[in-house]
């Protein structure tokens, strides 16, 4: 009998690419590879000491490869805080090999919140109201200043907590940041104060920041999973009827967690196009970091999955391929799409105007007859520090789709699509009155122990301000154990 010869087999995923991870138990930095299978986009990385780990990081390999050429060049920031002593992910503050500046600051004024959230990067909680720290008007000065140091004008500031709106001085932060030459300034909120509070109502009237409002759904069971309380619906209805009468313009930013709430990705969007405070919804698909839900990370919610929640539950009405992604930071991490708004018509940009040819950046940057201004106008908008509601991003719009100079005269303003030859609702406004005829919708995912890659939080373009001057990556704040340290720094326990 003639022996049975051993055959090969074929591994069950192709190799894409080998990046720097960390270790989900211990952060320590460990080789991780990016394996493509099932159409599906998994890490795979393995501690010495805690074994293999695998996560799904995206949920749609052919679009992940795809979009690649959609990662334009950095900005280097006017200063650095820290020097690279360790490599990425140790010397955060930015270090002079951070590929990007930052798009968007955040500063945490406290940690203290009215609500216990099972789901809280940031673990703060009701048990903080004492114990927990709260910034003075020095500190968030001197943030504000390191801020505008590295920036020189920094475009988007955002206030975070704990809930901030608990600070007693959050206004007059508002006001500092304003007065230090800060485009933006958002408040990033539960919206309970908001709802019940006239004359925080009224301060926020006054100096008009952006809200940045926590919206995850409809069902009491959404809220009861994710925020503790089944009956914060009324609530938030009743902040975001406060916030139209006051004219303060809202983002809503809804938490989509597999198994609990992606079955209303379509009603909050249907929602937030007829509300008139809302001018756009950022959903982003629930990550590991602090406090969180219990979950698998090989069956976790990732970006392709919200993409075509939208598309599915709206009826088409917004469609995957209307939303492309940022290329400031890596465009596997943001997608963003504007619509014009005209009564009941909902029509996406990217269906009036061949993005992709603008936002090529491996193919198309040397196309002859490329419209710089028109680059720059769409790079603004696809940008981490795009505004929604703002004139800015109106007239932005309005520019891209007529394809006019930098300052067109009011009777010229996008009176038709020179692509599409189509009369567009955007004629005859101010730029004030044209922003509410645009609407943003975005869906960013932010990596947390399971997912995260070194290659990704290099590019960041959303940074945590420090008391101490250094500015840490969103994902790597989170995840790699900087909030651990800061907490320390401040004489805190670590709360989750």
């Amino acid at each position: 009998m003639t022996p049975t010869q051993p055959q090969k087999t074929e591994r069950d995923a192709i190799f894409w690419e080998f990046t720097r991870s960390i270790c989900p138990e211990c952060k320590r930095v460990i080789d991780a590879q990016i394996l493509l299978r099932n159409n599906q986009v998994f890490m795979r990385k393995r501690c010495p000491e805690h074994g293999w780990f695998e996560a799904l990081v995206f949920g749609d390999a052919q679009l992940y490869t795809d979009i690649a050429r959609y990662n334009k060049p950095g900005t280097i920031p006017l200063e650095f805080a820290s020097e690279v002593k360790n490599g990425c992910p140790h010397d955060c503050g930015l270090c002079p090999e951070h590929q990007q500046h930052a798009c968007l600051g955040i500063i945490e004024v406290n940690q203290a919140c009215n609500l216990d959230c099972p789901l809280c990067f940031a673990g703060s909680g009701t048990h903080l109201a004492q114990g927990g720290f709260e910034l003075t008007r020095a500190q968030v000065e001197f943030m504000l200043d390191r801020f505008v140091a590295a920036e020189g004008n920094p475009e988007v500031l955002q206030f975070s907590g704990g809930e901030p709106t608990l600070h007693p001085q959050l206004i007059e932060f508002v006001e500092l940041a304003q007065a230090k030459g800060i485009t933006y300034v958002m408040i990033n909120t539960n919206g309970i104060k908001i709802a019940r509070d006239d004359k925080l109502l009224a301060e926020l009237a006054r100096v008009k920041p952006q809200i940045y409002l926590q919206f995850d759904g409809f069902d009491p069971a959404t809220n009861l999973a994710l925020r503790g309380r089944d009956d914060l619906l009324d609530i938030k209805l009743r902040a975001l009827d406060r916030l139209a009468e006051a004219d303060v313009r809202v983002v809503l930013v809804a938490a989509i967690e597999r198994g609990v709430n992606e079955h209303e990705v379509g009603k909050i969007v249907e929602f937030g196009l007829r509300h008139p405070a809302v001018f756009g919804i950022n959903f982003q698909p629930a990550f590991r970091a602090q406090r969180h839900l219990p979950a698998d990370p090989l069956t976790r919610l990732t970006i392709p999955d919200v993409l075509r929640a939208i598309e599915t539950q709206t009826g088409g009405l917004l469609r995957q391929k209307d939303f492309a992604p940022v290329p400031c930071c890596m465009p596997t991490c943001n997608f963003v799409t504007y619509a014009l708004l005209d009564g009941d018509a909902v029509t996406p940009i990217t269906r009036l105007l061949a993005i992709d040819q603008y936002l090529d950046y491996l193919k198309n940057r040397t196309l002859p007859g490329l419209s710089d201004e028109l680059l720059h106008t769409l790079e603004r908008l696809w940008s981490s520090s795009a505004m929604v509601g703002t004139e800015r991003a109106a007239t932005d719009v309005a520019r891209a789709l007529a394809g006019l100079p930098r300052t067109p005269p009011r009777s010229r303003m996008t009176e038709r699509c020179d692509a599409c030859h189509a009369s567009l609702p955007l004629s005859n406004h101010t730029p004030r009155d044209l922003a509410r005829h645009i609407f943003m919708i975005n869906t960013r995912d932010f990596m947390d122990p399971w997912t995260f890659n070194v290659k990704n939080v290099m590019k960041c373009c959303v940074e945590f301000l420090q008391p101490d001057g250094r500015m840490i990556p969103f994902c790597a704040y989170n995840s790699v154990g900087y909030r651990e340290q800061i907490a320390t720094s401040r004489g805190l326990h670590r709360v989750v």
